[in-house]
């Protein structure tokens, strides 16, 4: 669980409502408890439409509203869009660049990305831009943000090494780490309806965020963690200890 020296938390995605999905009621539960919750999202979700009438220039600005409202709704304190194009993302320099200039600003103790390495789960494909981000989100951590000799322009920034001491991956099947989020489930559910452009029934999409949720819980008490009727989880990577 998260401990007592976390004060500041980084939710880093690739899309709009992917914080939400993995996240949102450990966020909605951070936040009640006074931790500092920022989002960093890599694009604008552009490509992410059935509609034939949509253009990618429009479904950007809704996204990013949606994505402020939601953000809003759970009690973010300030989301960052890195501008990426939708769909093309890759963990090259350019990425781990940005990511680790946002880490070194806000300076996190916890971050939470997409698990890199989950390419698909049962029923579900991992989106090739979540495994990206989630690769230079890492590499971003550890060792880039914390040596001084990486992109040492960013001092230039008024932006300093810092160490994350905390990070947890979500679309992890191996997940170690529970968040009891029976108290803030309507609140996630709540955000995710900002993105009104995603989804068609509400009501069926929070019927399955609780389902999922309720899963999660099951799981965790079958592994000896005490949550309520739902969870999110996560697979937590613990940096604290090195140097």
């Amino acid at each position: 669980m998260i401990t007592d020296d976390v004060q500041h938390v980084m939710v880093i995605s690739a899309h709009p409502d992917d914080a939400e999905f993995g996240a949102g009621g450990a966020v909605a539960k951070w936040v009640h408890e006074g931790k500092a919750v920022v989002y960093v999202v890599a694009t604008r979700g552009e490509k992410g439409s059935g509609d034939p009438d949509m253009s990618s220039e429009r479904l950007a600005e809704i996204r990013e509203q949606e994505q402020r409202a939601a953000a809003r709704r759970l009690g973010v304190s300030e989301v960052v869009f890195l501008g990426y194009i939708d769909g093309e993302l890759q963990p090259d320099l350019d990425l781990r660049r940005d990511i680790t200039r946002e880490i070194r600003r806000w300076r996190p103790d916890l971050v939470v990305c997409q698990n890199p390495t989950t390419f698909y789960v049962d029923g579900y494909i991992n989106h090739p831009d979540h495994r990206a981000v989630g690769e230079a989100t890492l590499a971003a951590i550890f060792p880039i943000a914390r040596d001084h000799l990486n992109f040492p322009e960013q001092k230039a920034e008024g932006l300093q090494p810092h160490k994350v001491k905390y990070v947890y991956m979500n679309i992890s099947p191996d997940a170690d780490i529970f968040v009891d989020i029976t108290d803030t489930i309507e609140v996630k559910i709540r955000a995710l309806w900002e993105h009104d452009s995603q989804f068609d029934d509400p009501e069926q999409l929070a019927e399955r965020l609780r389902e999922r949720a309720a899963e999660t819980a099951e799981r965790a008490r079958e592994q000896g963690n005490n949550v309520g009727e739902y969870a999110e989880a996560f697979k937590l990577i613990d940096l604290s200890a090195r140097g």
